[in-house]
């Protein structure tokens, strides 16, 4: 899906895991948090294939500048926004660190650097399965 990822999947692991926990579901602005420290100081840029509301024009629009900080995409994707086909890249600097990709509002695929991120989310999402 996004133009960042294709040279940096290579040197990152991945989950995978149903954006449907029976009645709940999981948000970017979950994910976003579930991150923690390692999430709080990177740049954010968002690709969106489906746009669902005004804050989606406002991420792409971010996103195509020089993207924005953790607690601005955090403020865009609360209270509650359901994505359909997205992508969110994290960055430390010019490196991608994190992909955040959603599908169809069924599915979400987290990818990373740091293996301890993927350790946490399998603990707060079980089954998840490796890429």
């Amino acid at each position: 899906m996004s133009r960042y990822t294709a040279e940096a999947e290579a040197g990152m692991k991945g989950i995978t895991f149903p954006a449907w926990h029976g009645k709940h579901y999981v948000t970017l602005a979950e994910l976003l948090v579930r991150l923690g420290s390692f999430g709080l100081d990177l740049t954010w840029r968002v690709e969106l294939d489906w746009i669902v509301g005004p804050r989606c024009v406002e991420m792409e629009r971010r996103s195509a500048d020089s993207g924005m900080d953790t607690l601005t995409l955090l403020s865009l994707t609360t209270p509650f926004l359901q994505l359909i086909d997205a992508e969110a890249c994290g960055f430390a600097g010019d490196e991608l660190v994190v992909v955040l990709t959603e599908f169809d509002s069924s599915l979400w695929d987290v990818r990373a650097v740091d293996e301890r991120v993927l350790s946490d989310l399998r603990r707060h999402y079980p089954g998840a399965k490796d890429l």
